[in-house]
């Protein structure tokens, strides 16, 4: 019997789904996949089962009154709306937006200086890049145990300024003491991986741009704002982005650095020290409100999200104007090419 052709001329239905199947399973075929995805399914099955079942679950949480025993009772938005009017999550926010400020920023621009240093650095390179990331490797619950008898009203640091004839401050007693003491520690930890990852971007720039500008005349200061941040701005919007959401999820600090009877549930004297993820372990874990804890959970993230965007516009927005075609795009790049 003849064989009907389709339509465009191709073999029929029959005869092309047996070639799927034979090349489905001849050598190279999709079964060559199985044995790979085997291979790295139980990285996904764990991170189905603890990390992405509990986030969803929060999210389920965040609409319940649950004490984590009894039977939850559900309350729709009600968590957010009472959140939203609780004076001390607020407090907290503003606590955190201070001491990341106090810390990001200073953090980034001296671990730039110390990358920039680094990479004209000839002599001991391999020891300094060690040296600079031992801190964040290192265990941050004993460092702030450490800082805190170096912040104490006798500690080292008092010790020091009243050595050169300064009055000693009240570090872990006053307002902007205690926000400037954890701000001290988050840079401490923070600043040598940045430095390392600005010196990752560094080594990417061709030697010619700084045999150029030293040919020009430029300094080490003028090297390093006009020629290695411009080139350095996906690395910089990079570490802005993780430090940032660092930045505001800081919580061992406060918390044992002033650890008491309450189990550091305060943040300090006048809750100075109290910030977001603090707040969030105090109502979870010591008060049993786990629904109240997991809607200020997702606010945090909702936060974060803002303030990644921020940091997104802010840090690439002048790479966008320079590729956006028009007269101002041109204007900035003859601008740019005149040395303007």
């Amino acid at each position: 019997m003849a064989t009907v052709l389709d339509p465009a001329g191709a073999p029929p239905a029959d005869e092309r789904r047996a070639a799927r199947g034979t090349r489905a399973t001849a050598p190279g075929g999709r079964r060559r996949h199985l044995p790979p995805l085997i291979a790295i399914s139980p990285f996904y099955v764990l991170f189905a089962v603890f990390g992405t079942f509990p986030v969803v679950y929060s999210l389920y949480l965040s609409f319940q009154d649950w004490d984590g025993i009894g039977d939850m009772r559900f309350v729709g938005l009600k968590q957010y709306g009472w959140l939203l009017q609780d004076s001390v999550f607020w407090h907290s926010v503003l606590n955190t937006f201070e001491i990341w400020f106090l810390s990001t920023v200073p953090m980034l621009f001296l671990a730039l200086v110390l990358a920039f240093l680094l990479h004209s650095q000839v002599r001991f390179t391999s020891a300094l890049r060690v040296a600079y990331f031992i801190p964040n490797v290192t265990s941050m619950v004993a460092m702030t145990i450490v800082f805190g008898s170096v912040f104490a009203q006798a500690g080292l640091a008092n010790s020091l300024l009243r050595a050169i004839g300064l009055d000693g401050i009240g570090w872990l007693s006053s307002e902007w003491g205690i926000k400037s003491s954890v701000a001290l520690m988050i840079i401490w930890r923070w600043i040598g991986y940045n430095a390392l990852i600005f010196l990752a971007g560094l080594q990417a720039i061709p030697t010619e741009h700084f045999e150029a500008a030293r040919v020009d005349g430029a300094n080490s200061w003028q090297t390093l704002f006009r020629v290695v941040v411009p080139q350095l701005r996906p690395v910089i919007l990079f570490a802005a982005i993780t430090s940032t959401i660092n930045g505001l999820q800081i919580f061992t600090e406060s918390q044992v650095l002033f650890q008491s009877g309450d189990v550091g549930t305060t943040g300090g004297p006048g809750q100075e020290g109290m910030t977001i993820v603090l707040y969030l372990w105090q109502k979870a874990f010591k008060e049993h409100q786990f629904g109240y804890g997991a809607a200020m959970g997702w606010l945090l993230f909702a936060i974060i999200a803002v303030f990644t965007i921020i940091n997104w516009r802010l840090v690439s927005g002048s790479d966008r104007d320079d590729r956006r075609p028009g007269l101002a795009g041109l204007l900035r790049r003859k601008g740019a090419r005149d040395g303007c």
